[in-house]
């Protein structure tokens, strides 16, 4: 399977150095420039890490399962050192400073043998179900460049299914994982609260609403990658003929809820038993809702942090700053006991079912600039994200591991489809999602792998 474990298998073996892939994913990233994924890079720290990687004494069969795989980080999160991250944003980028040290998170990825090199594209604090960040390119999806690849990892997301990487650090706090992968044909875990390391700053904790983690071109990928950096939470397991409810929300277009029932019934052929439900709109309106003031009230936080003024971000920055400012601490003391009532009703559904497969988005990926931030209708931002994503914010006020795996496509466009299990179901969320792989159609990427050999 071409993917970031075959590249580290091929560097291992001998096949290939680390330091020619990463020549080769530099220029990937030149020749690929006007997709608009990649908004820094060190050519230098790239070269310097490859060579290390090349001169590592460790035997091929002991090394890690990335090693010596080049690496992107999202200009959002958990911070890699040497990458200075703006959040898409000028106001922060022109008061950017390099880390001088990583994240835990980045330590347990380069730990795992990855390469961080550069950052990718997002909107302006993240707050769009695209990636245009100010005064750059905006990102645009591989398989048809007029259209969005989704937010806010939408970077990440070009990277890898462009081939700049096999594997870019992706984060989600309402959907940002699951929306990009779908759009372009990857596969993405939004990790259960707390499996995956935040800290020592934990600056995206965001009440407990973000979790990070890649996005890849393969269920294997991901679970390598999580079971590199998770944390150690007692996991949940799934038993070997799992009880699968189908959750289909009537805002989906025929080609979603075509990639769900096809899902659906690959597991099924699979042995698992697949019953349809109504879909949980209710519980999913009341997750959007929280997340939005759990977002407004940080970026307010953020901006008030940093003295940067309204009129140097994009209006609806703005605004949904205003509304954070207004909201009080009483009220968002409630939005905890709000989230605490939710996640407990969504866990209820696993007394039932010990998973949830759901479509992703309600149709294909919009045009470029669908999600514009240079308005200040807050209100019709967030329903046009919610209804493009539907239920999206669920799995993250509730706590709930959530992948998305692309099953088949639509006209010349990948399709996306989701799993939701209960909190500390991560790897075995992977395993159903491995099964539905196994069985979905093949896609062909626009461009292979960089550094990959045939």
């Amino acid at each position: 399977m071409p993917d970031a474990t075959a590249l580290a298998a091929a560097i291992s073996d001998g096949r290939i150095s680390a330091r020619a892939v990463m020549e080769a994913s530099l220029t990937a990233c030149q020749t690929h420039a006007g997709l608009g994924a990649v908004v820094f890079l060190d050519a230098a720290l790239a070269r310097a890490e490859a060579n290390a990687a090349d001169a590592d004494a460790v035997a091929a069969g002991r090394r890690a399962p990335f090693h010596g795989v080049p690496f992107l980080a999202k200009d959002l999160g958990a911070a890699a050192k040497g990458l200075p991250p703006a959040a898409g944003a000028a106001a922060l980028r022109s008061q950017a400073v390099l880390p001088i040290q990583d994240s835990h998170l980045f330590s347990a990825f380069r730990h795992a043998g990855l390469i961080p090199f550069g950052l990718t594209a997002t909107p302006p604090f993240g707050l769009a179900l695209d990636s245009a960040p100010e005064d750059l390119l905006p990102a645009r999806n591989p398989w048809d460049p007029s259209l969005t690849p989704g937010g806010s990892s939408g970077g990440a997301a070009v990277a890898v299914a462009a081939g700049l990487v096999a594997i870019a650090h992706a984060t989600d706090a309402a959907g940002s994982i699951r929306v990009p992968a779908a759009c372009c044909g990857l596969v993405g875990l939004k990790p259960s609260r707390g499996a995956v390391p935040g800290g020592p700053d934990f600056d995206n904790h965001l009440m407990g609403i973000a979790s990070e983690l890649v996005l890849a071109r393969s269920v294997r990928d991901v679970r390598a990658a999580f079971a590199a950096v998770q944390l150690p939470v007692s996991p949940v397991d799934i038993p070997d003929n799992p009880h699968v409810a189908l959750a289909l929300p009537e805002r989906c277009n025929a080609a979603q809820i075509s990639a769900a029932h096809g899902a659906g019934s690959a597991l099924a052929d699979a042995g698992c038993t697949i019953q349809e439900i109504a879909a949980p709109d209710d519980m999913g309106s009341e997750a959007h809702a929280i997340a939005r003031l759990v977002l407004s009230v940080s970026l307010a936080e953020w901006l008030a942090a940093l003295a940067i003024p309204g009129d140097q971000v994009p209006p609806l920055v703005t605004a949904l700053a205003a509304e954070g400012r207004e909201t009080s601490a009483t009220g968002l003391f409630a939005a905890t006991r709000r989230m605490a009532r939710l996640s407990d009703s969504a866990g209820a559904i696993f007394h039932r079912f010990d998973a949830v497969l759901c479509p992703v988005l309600a149709s294909a990926p919009p045009l470029l600039g669908a999600f514009g931030l240079g308005h200040a209708d807050t209100d019709a931002h967030f329903a046009k994200m919610e209804a493009f994503a539907p239920n999206a914010a669920l799995a993250n006020v509730a706590g709930l591991p959530a992948i998305t795996v692309p099953f088949g496509m639509q006209g010349s466009l990948p399709v996306g489809v989701q799993l939701w299990g209960p909190p500390g179901a991560d790897l075995a969320l992977c395993h159903l999602a491995a099964l539905i792989e196994a069985r979905a159609p093949m896609l062909q990427y626009p461009f292979p792998i960089a550094g990959l050999p045939a």
